[in-house]
Formats: C-alpha cells, structure tokens, sequence
C-alpha cells in the first residue's frame, strides 16, 4: 500500500507546480520547418505547412477528384458541387460559400475600403485589387503569352488574351447562335435582342446599348475632343476619327478596290465607291421610289418633296436646299472668284462654270441631241434646244402674244414692250436690255475677242459671230426657205430672203417714206439724203 501524501505539504505544492511547468513548456516549445525554417506551435501546423513543400495533397473530391493539402479546403470545395452557401448577408440576402467572401461582400454596403495605396492614396475593399492597382505603378506584368510575347498586368484580360491565338468562343447567344470570347461582349450583343438600353442622356434622353457609345455621346454636349492630332492640332471627339484624320498627313488609303484599283482612306468611302461596280442603291425615297447610291443624297433628295431649305443667307434673306448652292451664291456677295482660267485669265466664282467655259478654247461639246446629233457645250443649252423638236413654248407674251421655250428669252422679251435696259456700259454709257448684250458690247472697249477659229485663227468677240465664221469652212446652210429652197448661213439673212417672197419692206425711211426689205438697203439710201444735205 502506498503512502498517502498530504496535499498541503509543501513539498507536494512544488512538484505539482513543477510538472504543470513542464506540460506548457512542452506544448509552447517551436516546431520548426526543416525547409524554410518557419516555426509553429503546434506539430500539426507544421505537418499542415510541410505539405506546401512536398507538394502533398491527401484530401481528395469524390467527385471532381480535385486534391487538396488540407481538409478544410477540400469542405469549401465541395460546396461547389452542393451548392451549399452558408454564409448571408443581412443586408441584401446574398449567399456566399465561404464567410471570407461574404466579409469581402459585406464592404459593399458599408463602403469600407481598408487597403490604400502609399503612392497615390486610392482605396480598394480587397487586397488582390490593391495588388492589381500597385502594378499600374511599377510596371509589373506578370502574366507573359507564350506565342506573340505581350504581357499583362491582370490574369483575367490574360485569359481573355489567349482566346485570340486558340480561337476559342467559350460564350454563345441562345437567341441566334452567335459565340463570343469575351462574357461581357455577349451581354452586350444581346441588347440586340432585348432592345434594351441602360444607358439614358440626362440632356437629350437619347439612350444607348453601349456605354462606350454613351460616353461617346456626352462628348457632344460637353464639347470634349480629349483625342488631337500632333501634326495638326486639330481635336476629336472620338479616336476613331483621329486616326482617319491622320492618313491625311500619312497619305495612307488602306482600302483598296479590286475592281479599278481605287484606294482610300475611309472605310465608309470605300463602301461607297463599290456601289459604282454593283450598281446598287439601298436608300430609297418612300414617296416617289427614287433610289440612292448614298443616304446623304436620299435626305438631300427629300427636300424636293418637305420644300424644307436649312441653309440662309444672312445678307438678302435668300434660302436653299443644297449646302453648294448656298456656297455659291454666297460668292455673290463676297466677290469672290476663286477659279481662274489658266489660258485666258478670266475668273468664276463657281467651278462648274470655269470647267464650262474652259470648253471655248478647247471645243469641246460633250452634250449630243439624240434627233438632229447637234452638239452643245452646255446641258442646260442642250435642254432648252430639245425644245424646239418638242414645239414646246411655255412662255406667252400677253402683249404680242409671242411664245418661248426659255424663261429667260420670254424676260428678255418683255423688255421690249417695257423699253427696260437695266444693263449700262460703264465706259460710255450705253445702256442693254440683255447681260450678254452688255459683255458683248464690252469687248469693244476692251479689245478682247475670246472666241477664234480653229481653222484660220480669226478672233471674234461674240460667240454668235465664230459659230457664222465657221460655217464658211464647213459649207453648212442649216436655215432653208420653205418657198425658193435657198440655204443661208444666218437666220437674219434667211428672214431678210423672206421678204422677197413676202413682198414685206419693213425698213422705212423717215425723211422721204421709201422702205426697204433689208436694214443695209435703208442704210444705203439715207447715205443719199445726208450727201444732199452736205451738198
């Protein structure tokens, strides 16, 4: 039999205080790590942090067989495959799977943003976003494609990356098949289908599927253009239109024709241009069916039917419905002439009317009557000859009763009755019912005499006088009498033949009353008055 201890003896107080010393002496005691030399207080952290080094992983899914070094990770994992999500959130109900996911949720409500960055003071709510940010700052990219070289600061825009050298499309539309690498270019294409637009103007209430276009959009009313070109200075609001302006500079046209071989710089001119080849015309006017190469020309075109004219001048009040026009007749009021004749001097201030009279000196008479085959310089003189084919006069003289087929003949016309002549000559006084008239009468005093042969290099001041000139080369009679068949060079000389037949002598002279079927007769006969009275 034992012998019994006293408790209170001192000497059993010391030896139980002894051995409870060694007991935590031997639970505090540091478990070192053989490889990096870390220490743990328990061994089973240590056997824990071993397998990190021997690359061990005992725990295994049952269903995945995805392997883990600690259980408790394999227990987080597995809720993936029972969709277990233990952990709430109070606030919203969201569920999460791990609490650390909900603590990270849970600094959405209350904005907490522990993490900062020592360089520039920005606040994240989670570590890994501070990690992502700090790279920003130094440079770091870690994650390197193996096939073209480029490296990326985010794992995610990596991922994404790769997609282009595989080709892989991991996201489809279940609408209309469509497949995409990236998820939020998915939600975007299926806008399409929804008709959604999440992003609304404050300003104008235009709304937008994209927010790359809404963004776009605010720069009309803030007047931003954050994108310039350095050779110019000139500024855009959208970078896209930069980098078509700068093939200005670069004289760079990407997009080639295969059929002619044209080239440009603009895509939307190049598509354009293809219309020239397959003669398509996709915008159509709802009114009158006329079809377009181009949508511009479509509004344009619209205007005929609105009546509507956008563009005013500020000087007379006048308005237009093409923007050329306008220009044009600004050019009134200014005095501008900007196009110059290279052979004569002479100016204009419209192009079209420069590359018209060019053909003067060249002869050149690109517009043919498909009845009689004259030729005309002019399409508008071409026109109004057709009419003559036509009978067509819808211009009456309510005085004489006379009839034209021209506007302008009909007004020029009325001033015969109205004795008007609205055109002076500057230099002597004289004055004209008819502009060309007055610019032909000019030339007297200036010399000029634009018009000359081709043949025998004779000049003339009027048109009128080259095209009579001309015909004694060419033989041409064009006007014919209806009663004798004779031919004449001039309608004058045609109508002064009529007279003989007629029995006409329209010509009077007004000291002795004889008349005379021509003017050169009277002339001649009034040569005899004024030598009697010199006599």
């Amino acid at each position: 039999m034992m012998p019994t201890t006293d408790p209170s003896s001192p000497q059993t107080t010391a030896g139980i205080l002894c051995t409870m010393t060694s007991q935590v002496q031997m639970h505090t005691e540091p478990h070192p790590c053989s490889y990096c030399g870390k220490s743990f207080t328990h061994q089973s952290s240590l056997q824990m942090h071993q397998r990190i080094h021997t690359g061990e992983k005992p725990f295994h899914c049952s269903q995945c067989g995805k392997s883990f070094n600690q259980r408790s990770h394999l227990q987080l994992h597995q809720r993936i495959h029972t969709g277990e999500k233990p952990y709430h959130c109070s606030q919203c109900g969201k569920s999460f799977n791990q609490r650390s996911h909900l603590q990270l949720h849970q600094r959405i409500h209350t904005g907490e943003k522990p993490y900062h960055c020592p360089q520039c003071g920005k606040s994240f709510n989670q570590r890994s976003h501070l990690q992502r940010h700090q790279r920003i700052h130094t440079g770091e990219k870690p994650y390197h494609c193996s096939q073209c070289g480029r490296s990326f600061a985010r794992l995610s825009n990596f991922q994404q990356h790769q997609r282009i050298h595989t080709g892989e499309k991991p996201f489809i539309c279940l609408q209309c098949g469509k497949r995409f690498t990236h998820q939020c270019t998915l939600k975007t294409h299926q806008r399409i289908h929804t008709g959604e637009k999440p992003y609304h103007c404050s300003q104008c209430g235009k709304s937008f599927a994209r927010l790359s276009n809404f963004q776009q959009h605010q720069r009309i009313h803030t007047g931003e253009k954050p994108f310039n070109c350095l050779q110019c200075g000139r500024r855009f609001i959208y970078q896209s239109t930069l980098k078509t302006h700068q093939r200005i500079h670069t004289g760079e046209k990407p997009y080639h024709c295969s059929q002619c071989g044209k080239s440009f710089a603009e895509l939307s001119n190049f598509q354009q241009h293809q219309r020239i080849h397959t003669g398509e015309k996709p915008f159509i006017c709802l009114q009158c069916g006329k079809r377009f190469t181009h949508q511009c020309n479509l509004k344009t075109h619209q205007r005929i039917h609105t009546g509507e004219k956008p563009y005013h001048c500020s000087q007379c009040g006048k308005s237009f419905a093409y923007l050329s026009n306008f220009q044009q007749h600004q050019r009134i009021h200014s005095g501008e002439k900007a196009f110059h004749c290279s052979q004569c001097g002479k100016s204009f201030n419209l192009e079209s009317a420069l590359q018209q009279h060019q053909r003067i000196h060249t002869g050149e008479k690109p517009y043919h009557c498909a009845q009689c085959g004259k030729s005309f310089n002019h399409n508008r003189s071409l026109q109004r000859h057709q009419s003559i084919h036509r009978g067509e006069k819808p211009y009456h003289c309510s005085q004489c009763g006379k009839s034209f087929n021209r506007e302008s003949n009909f007004q020029t016309h009325q001033r015969i009755h109205t004795g008007e002549k609205p055109y002076s000559c500057s230099q002597c006084g004289k004055r004209f019912n008819q502009i060309s008239a007055l610019k032909a009468h000019q030339r007297i005093h200036t010399g000029e005499k634009p018009y000359h042969c081709s043949q025998c290099e004779k000049r003339f001041i009027q048109r009128s006088h080259l095209q009579y000139h001309q015909r004694i080369h060419t033989g041409e009679r064009p006007y014919h009498c209806s009663q004798c068949g004779k031919s004449f060079i001039q309608q004058s000389t045609l109508q002064y033949h009529q007279h003989i037949h007629t029995g006409e002598k329209p010509y009077h002279c007004s000291e002795c009353g004889k008349s005379f079927t021509h003017p050169s007769n009277l002339q001649k006969h009034q040569a005899i008055h004024m030598r009697e009275k010199l006599g």
